[in-house]
């Protein structure tokens, strides 16, 4: 690297340093102590995000309209505090998504605050499938919506043919919806019933290279009932999974 690049990458890092500097200041300036002996800097509004996002599994501007205006107004701050805790905050302006992922280094000892969530088999096929109808509806330029019969209905395909259990079997599939709507990846349009739109938030969670693999793997699982899925999570195969606990965390 010659020394004009590295005088550029100097400046680069003190711009970025100064326009954070100077977003913590005017939030200081609106700063309102919440309780005894508080000494945190950030005002109220810009707390309840950070700790909105900690929880989370997203905070999606459509639906959080108020909470949105923050993250966009105080991105810096929000990812100079997360930084500190090794998070990265992922944020999509387009889709009017964000949300958090745990740093990753091979040549750090990061320590791991975030927990995963650990999807069935079922849930997995769920996911996948949702992300697939928000791939096909962006082609067409529509917002993926989709009623409860229809993910019902693909789930089915994954029900082993020796299943004796069908009452089970159909608790997983009502758990696997409800699992996706606790993570915030389905969301239930006003004025219905059963009917849910995808949450932008997959086309992040699920990158496109991975989709292939995926589908690939499910497709082997719905021809041949007996046949493991692959991928995170899918490990036991329909009408076969064991319950998982909801482990909390990020999506």
């Amino acid at each position: 690297m010659n020394s004009n690049s590295e005088n550029l990458d100097v400046d680069d890092a003190r711009s970025t340093s100064d326009s954070h500097d100077a977003s913590l200041l005017a939030l200081q300036a609106t700063r309102q102590q919440t309780f005894d002996g508080d000494c945190g800097v950030l005002p109220p509004d810009t707390r309840r995000v950070l700790v909105q996002l900690l929880t989370g599994p997203l905070v999606d501007g459509r639906r959080h309209f108020k909470a949105w205006e923050v993250v966009l107004r105080d991105e810096s701050v929000l990812r100079s505090r997360l930084h500190e805790l090794y998070l990265e905050l992922v944020l999509d302006r387009d889709q009017q998504v964000a949300f958090l992922r745990q740093v990753s280094r091979e040549d750090v000892d990061i320590p791991i605050l975030l927990r995963r969530n650990t999807l069935s088999f079922i849930e997995t096929a769920l996911l996948l499938f949702l992300r697939l109808r928000l791939t096909q509806a962006e082609a067409q330029g529509e917002r993926a919506a989709l009623d409860l019969r229809e993910m019902l209905e693909y789930l089915k395909t994954f029900e082993r043919s020796d299943n004796v259990d069908q009452s089970r079997f159909s608790k997983q599939c009502d758990s696997a919806v409800e699992k996706a709507k606790k993570l915030g990846l389905v969301r239930k349009l006003a004025n219905t019933d059963e009917r849910f739109e995808v949450s932008p938030a997959l086309k992040l969670l699920f990158p496109a290279e991975e989709i292939e693999q995926l589908t690939k793997a499910y497709a082997v699982a719905a021809g041949q009932p007996n046949a493991p899925g692959t991928g995170e999570g899918a490990d036991n195969a329909a009408g076969d999974d064991e319950d998982d606990e909801d482990d909390g965390g990020q999506p």
